[in-house]
C-alpha cells in the first residue's frame, strides 16, 4: 500500500492527457472529412435542405454584415490616418500605406472577421447542437430515416464558412477604399500610384495564399465548434473515453488552429 502511494502519478495522467487530446481531434478531423464529403455531394442539397441551408446562411451574415463592415472601414481609417501622419513627418508615406495594406487589409481583417463569426454564429449553434442531442431530436431524426450531421450541422457550418468569407471579402474592399481616403482624401489624384502599389502588394502568390487562408479561416470557426458540440458529453456525465470536457477545450483548439494558419501565412508571404 505504501509502494502504491509513492509511485508517481504523473506518467499515467499524462497519457490520459495526450489520449484526450489525440481522441478530439481526431473526431474533429473525421467529422469535417464527413462534412467535406457532404458538402461536394449533390445529394446534400435536396429541397428541404438547400431550403434551410439559404435561411441559414441569411440569419447568420445579413445581421452582422453591415456592423461589421463599417467597424472594419472606421478601425482602418483611423489606424491609416494616425500611420500616415507619423510616417509622413520621417519621409516614409510611401512605407506607410503599404505596411497599412499589408497589416491591416492582408492579415487583421481576415482573422477579425473569422473571430467575430466564431463568437457571433459558430459558438452558439454549437450549443444549439448541443441541446438539440440532449432534448432527443436527434433520435427521432434518425427514427425518421434523417442523418442529423446532414440536416442539422451541415446547414450551420455552411452558413458559418459564409458569414466569414464574405465578412473577410467585403470589409477587405471596403478598408483598402478608407485607406485610399484617409491619405488622399476625395481627390483621384493618387488613384495610379495607389493602384500600382496595391498590384504590388497582392501579387498572384500573394493573392492565392490571402484566399486560402482567409478560406481555411471560416472552416475552422465553422467547423471546430460545432464538432465539440456533437462529440459532447451529455450533461455533466463523464465519457468514458475522454473524460471531463468543456467548451473551453473546443475553443483552445479553434484559436491553436487560427495561429497555426496564420503563421503558416506569415511565412508564405515574408519566407
Amino acid at each position: 500500500m505504501l509502494a502504491s502511494l509513492l509511485q508517481p502519478q504523473w506518467p499515467h495522467q499524462a497519457w490520459r492527457t495526450a489520449r484526450r487530446w489525440a481522441v478530439a481531434w481526431w473526431r474533429i478531423f473525421y467529422l469535417g472529412a464527413v462534412v467535406l464529403v457532404m458538402l461536394m455531394s449533390p445529394s446534400s442539397y435536396g429541397p428541404q435542405t438547400r431550403a434551410r441551408l439559404m435561411r441559414r446562411m441569411y440569419v447568420d451574415t445579413a445581421p452582422i454584415l453591415l456592423g461589421f463592415t463599417a467597424l472594419a472601414a472606421l478601425l482602418c481609417l483611423v489606424v491609416a490616418r494616425i500611420v500616415f501622419v507619423t510616417a509622413t513627418s520621417y519621409g516614409l508615406s510611401r512605407v506607410a500605406v503599404e505596411m497599412v495594406i499589408r497589416v491591416l487589409v492582408l492579415e487583421l481583417i481576415p482573422l477579425t472577421a473569422a473571430l467575430f463569426v466564431a463568437m457571433r454564429c459558430s459558438i452558439p449553434a454549437g450549443a444549439s447542437l448541443t441541446k438539440m442531442r440532449e432534448s432527443g431530436h436527434f433520435e427521432r431524426l434518425r427514427q425518421h430515416g434523417y442523418d442529423p450531421v446532414r440536416t442539422e450541422m451541415l446547414p450551420l457550418v455552411v452558413a458559418s464558412m459564409y458569414a466569414s468569407i464574405t465578412l473577410a471579402a467585403l470589409s477587405c474592399v471596403v478598408s483598402l477604399v478608407m485607406v485610399y481616403f484617409s491619405v488622399y482624401g476625395l481627390s483621384w489624384v493618387g488613384l495610379e500610384l495607389y493602384t500600382r502599389m496595391f498590384a504590388s502588394v497582392f501579387t498572384p502568390m500573394v493573392t492565392w495564399l490571402f484566399g486560402l487562408k482567409t478560406l481555411l479561416f471560416g472552416l475552422a470557426v465553422a467547423l471546430i465548434p460545432t464538432a465539440s458540440a456533437m462529440y459532447r458529453p451529455y450533461g455533466m456525465r463523464q465519457d468514458e473515453t475522454l473524460g471531463p470536457t468543456s467548451d473551453l477545450s473546443g475553443l483552445a483548439r479553434m484559436f491553436a488552429v487560427l495561429v497555426l494558419i496564420e503563421v503558416a501565412s506569415l511565412l508564405g508571404n515574408y519566407y
